[in-house]
């Protein structure tokens, strides 16, 4: 009889919570459904459409609006609540990103990005007007043309604020973290021309010691970086390089594909180099070594970094150290590890929209990490700033007698550190045969 009497509480606790969950899922489709048709795209396509027919028609300074500066203002504030490296192009913009990753545009040669709220300098391209001016990475644009950027700025209106026609003048005020200090440059707008890979003469002649360890820098990832750098390890190894050094200091990114190019001179064909990951799996990529091999056999490499170094630039970097190609020494990189995909669109306008984040070979996220080195040798901005004039043609020689005597005493301990370990490496491989012989 108990054990009757519990079969039935059971029995009865089930058909209970039976009906408790058909009423409560009853009241969830009525919510969702309610939810649904609050956030369905027709009900905002409306309210959209209802206000900006109010702004058009009512606004008391609209006469000179247009539904197309409103539906363009509206879709960049939309894009740019989402995160900073998202953006709404309209055609100047769309035109400027077409003109940047061709290597030729008109600008200061300062690659921004948003950090920590603020307009912030990621690296300033080499021999651009930013460049002889001595804006640094990590530099905070707070002002342009005496007007406060703040720190809820667009990023897009401040690059557009920066470019404009060659010889025209715009003045750039920025204030330097490391030190809180503020410093206003009137700077020359230029067509920004780049080499994406130089010597360490900043020429493409790529000079071989005799140590016979090669120099490379690589700028930007622009559509011409793999073929240049495929130049440059020709000439090297034409004179016996055996080993290199390659410098991604102060290197905003750029293209993805350029990334995989370069990586994959120095990998097994077939080896992972990196993966995006997405909200969309089919949309997920992975990236393989595509090449004829590893075109240095083997040879040891060192990899330049700062916090200059970014994106593409970090996609080099995280690969080679992952798979212990190479070594990397200097300081912690940028951390911009996210993937942005262009879509045009109707109107000469374009979409700029974060869709992935990038994986190196081990599956660690560079997005908001940055990657530390092997060795980190850390610098000042006075060391840095040192090594930035002494890059520009008469950048020493246009100093003052007390700091061109100063920044001529810097030397660049980073450089120095990697010719270093590259010869003991070179040495230790040396020695190596006559070990086993004598064993």
């Amino acid at each position: 009889m108990f054990s009757m009497k519990r079969r039935l509480v059971f029995g009865s606790v089930i058909i209970l919570l039976a009906l408790n969950l058909a009423v409560g899922a009853g009241i969830y489709l009525n919510s969702a459904r309610s939810v649904q048709k609050k956030d369905s795209p027709e009900v905002s396509l409306n309210l959209f459409a209802n206000v900006l027919q109010k702004i058009r028609t009512e606004y008391v300074d609209g006469t000179n609006l247009t539904y197309r500066s409103l539906t363009y203002s509206a879709i960049k504030g939309m894009v740019g609540q989402l995160d900073p490296h998202s953006e709404f192009l309209d055609p100047d913009d769309f035109k400027i990103l077409q003109s940047q990753t061709e290597g030729e545009f008109g600008g200061l040669g300062l690659i921004v990005s948003m950090r920590d709220g603020f307009v912030t300098v990621v690296a300033p391209m080499e021999d651009s007007p930013g460049f002889r001016a001595g804006i640094l990475t990590g530099d905070r644009i707070i002002k342009v043309d005496g007007k406060p950027v703040g720190n809820s700025g667009s990023l897009g209106e401040v690059v557009k604020q920066l470019r404009g026609e060659p010889d025209t003048k715009v003045v750039v005020t920025i204030q330097r973290p490391s030190t809180n200090e503020e410093k206003t440059f009137s700077l020359k707008r230029a067509i920004i021309q780049l080499d994406m890979v130089k010597d360490i003469n900043g020429k493409k002649e790529f000079p071989l010691g005799d140590d016979k360890i090669g120099y490379v820098r690589i700028n930007e990832f622009g559509d011409r970086t793999s073929d240049e750098l495929e130049t440059a390890l020709q000439k090297l190894k034409a004179h016996g390089m055996k080993a290199l050094i390659l410098d991604l200091r102060g290197n905003p990114g750029g293209l993805l594909d350029e990334a995989v190019g370069v990586s994959q001179k120095f990998l097994p064909r077939g080896q992972l180099v990196v993966s995006t990951e997405g909200r969309d799996p089919n949309e997920n990529e992975i990236y393989h070594a595509k090449g004829d091999g590893d075109e240095l056999n083997g040879e040891p490499i060192v990899v330049l970094v700062n916090l200059g170094s970014a994106s593409a630039a970090e996609i080099v970097t995280g690969c080679l150290r992952d798979l212990h190609r190479a070594v990397v020494l200097g300081q912690k990189t940028f951390g911009k590890g996210s993937v942005q995909s262009i879509f045009p669109l109707d109107d000469n306008t374009a979409l700029k929209l974060t869709v992935a984040k990038y994986y190196t070979p081990s599956h660690k996220v560079i997005h908001e990490h940055g990657i530390t080195p092997d060795i980190v040798v850390p610098m000042s901005d006075e060391e840095e700033g040192a090594l930035l004039m002494k890059r520009v043609p008469g950048g020493i020689e246009s100093l003052d007698v007390t700091n061109r005597a100063r920044f001529e005493k810097i030397q660049d301990i980073q450089l120095q550190r990697a010719e270093d370990l590259l010869k003991a490496m070179l040495q230790y491989d040396k020695a190596k045969p006559q070990n086993i012989a004598a064993q």
